[in-house]
């Protein structure tokens, strides 16, 4: 079984652990703090576990010239991409508040740290997790650094190698045990062709000591569902209250309804998975006793006779007797009282 850590305070993962579910809020905020905290709440009444953002320094993630490159898309919040990107970008004040409004109501609160200074704010403010976002995770100075802080990590794994993933693996255990990997591919939204669930089964295999997860960008909630029954401990998907708004990432985002929806989906799945020791249950035992099938007899029997196969038969019988994967047990057995046809035959009438 995989490995499991305290992911959040008082909440682990890994194990029989629950998925730990995030609401990834991302930049779909619109640059709203207001929206944020509404945000902040459908997450906690939908029932996941975390609400996430996705903090930059500017500055120090883009060059001066992919700031100031002319930005045109539908989604542009300024004629640059600078401006585009200053306009979703909370401060550092702005953080706290609503690391402390999320804190007030009851859920974990983090973010992707999406470059080296803003993971040294998010250590500062101290979120109870990283995620490394997938532009991030063969950034190996990055990773190192990150790793060092000690907090436990989240790692998505989108436009990545098998290759890769090994050398994060090993870059990331030499300073912190505590991670895990998400299978993730980075297209918004995301084919369904394109989601390869397979590799969960597979990081479990190529990485049996630590806990693997799923980072969704698909439409609807099926697919995310279904990699939690694979095993996935920790399920990332974005949300939004609003599909049709502006930004990039909300068409392939959760709107409460849905999120609310996933949340009670993957909570019975996990109650569905049960136990993998096959027996009969305690709710079971009505339908065996109208329909369980006995050995009983296929014609009269006298006392003393040695059984052999072609005297008895399997039938539904009141009251039960032997259970028919035991009748070759009874071939040679001598029988010790006299019997009509379809009289039950059991253990106590089995001499020997």
């Amino acid at each position: 079984m995989a490995a499991e850590f305290e992911l959040c305070p008082g909440r682990k993962i890994g194990g029989s652990n629950p998925c730990f579910i995030i609401a990834e809020i991302g930049q779909n905020h619109q640059g709203d703090i207001e929206i944020a905290k509404k945000m902040i709440r459908m997450a906690k009444d939908c029932g996941a576990d975390c609400a996430k953002f996705q903090k930059s320094e500017i500055e120090h993630r883009f060059t001066k010239h992919a700031l100031e490159r002319p930005y045109t898309s539908p989604h542009a919040w300024g004629p640059t991409y600078g401006a585009h990107k200053h306009h979703l970008e909370f401060s550092h004040q702005q953080y706290r508040e609503l690391q402390q409004y999320a804190n007030d109501i009851g859920i974990f609160f983090t973010a992707s740290g999406m470059d080296e200074m803003a993971i040294e704010f998010l250590h500062e403010i101290n979120v109870p997790f990283f995620k490394v976002a997938s532009a991030d995770t063969n950034n190996i100075p990055y990773l190192e650094k990150t790793a060092k802080k000690g907090r436990p990590m989240v790692i998505s794994s989108g436009m990545q190698s098998m290759e890769t993933m090994h050398c994060v693996y090993q870059t990331v255990k030499k300073h912190n045990p505590n991670f895990t990997f998400l299978q993730c591919t980075s297209a918004y939204p995301l084919p369904i062709e394109h989601v390869n669930l397979s590799l969960i089964p597979e990081f479990q295999k190529v990485f049996p000591d630590i806990p693997i997860g799923y980072s969704g960008h698909e439409t609807g909630i099926h697919v995310s569902v279904a990699a939690v029954a694979l095993g996935a401990k920790v399920l990332e998907r974005h949300v939004t209250l609003d599909k049709t708004w502006k930004g990039s990432d909300h068409a392939a985002s959760l709107e409460p309804a849905e999120l609310a929806e996933l949340v009670r989906a993957i909570r019975t799945v996990e109650m569905a998975m049960g136990s993998p020791i096959k027996q009969m249950l305690p709710c079971e035992a009505s339908c065996h006793s109208k329909l369980g099938k006995s050995v009983v007899a296929r014609k009269p029997l006298q006392k003393g006779e040695i059984l052999t196969l072609d005297m008895m038969t399997v039938k539904v019988a009141e009251p039960q007797g032997v259970r028919p994967e035991n009748i070759f047990k009874l071939v040679g057995k001598k029988i010790t009282e006299n019997l009509e046809k379809d009289a039950t035959i059991t253990d106590a009438m089995i001499d020997g």
